[in-house]
């Protein structure tokens, strides 16, 4: 079994939403030299980076689609997303796939990364709120800061780096594919 399949693996048991009560358990990743978190509560999965069907007239940080067990899933470049720079994919490098609702129903959709780190609890006496100035990112993108150790963590607040607004047209690249074909 590779290191990232054992890794995977054991990351995958730690995140079922249905297993886990507790909000304050974030998945940690590297993005661009930095250390981010997301709650384990919309991730479904973490996937190898694979083959991305590139889709035209996107956005730059829409990397396109995925075949995910035959549903079509659009795929973000978190990297550029968040701070404009496209990071080089390495043997490291993985996919994320985040549950969204949009519009009353959940939505599946990739976030590319660095690399995939460990789960992590983090009390809420040790989560600050987002800094006003100093970051390089936006704000908005920022849910706080975990506090471990002498290091800190940013939280990135899906609903704002997943807009509703981007939503929608991720919802369009969806329907208008065809979930029957085949995406390599």
């Amino acid at each position: 079994m590779s290191q990232l399949a054992a890794k995977q693996s054991n990351i995958d048991s730690n995140l079922l939403p249905h297993e886990q009560e507790d909000e304050n358990q974030f998945l940690t990743f590297n993005l661009t030299g930095d250390i981010f978190g997301i709650n384990i509560m919309v991730i479904k999965e973490i996937l190898e980076y694979g083959e991305i069907t590139h889709i035209p007239m996107v956005p730059d940080y829409i990397r396109g689609v995925i075949n995910l067990r035959g549903s079509v899933v659009p795929v973000i470049d978190l990297a550029l997303r968040i701070n404009g720079t496209q990071a080089p994919v390495d043997r490291r490098t993985c996919i994320v796939i985040i549950e969204v609702e949009h519009d009353e129903r959940t939505m599946d959709i990739g976030v590319v990364v660095d690399a995939v780190n460990e789960v992590l609890h983090i009390a809420k006496e040790n989560i600050e709120p987002a800094p006003s100035f100093g970051a390089k990112i936006r704000t908005d993108f920022i849910s706080g800061m975990g506090k471990i150790k002498e290091k800190f963590v940013v939280l990135l607040n899906v609903a704002r780096v997943l807009s509703i607004d981007e939503l929608a047209g991720l919802s369009q690249i969806g329907n208008s594919s065809n979930p029957g074909e085949q995406l390599n």
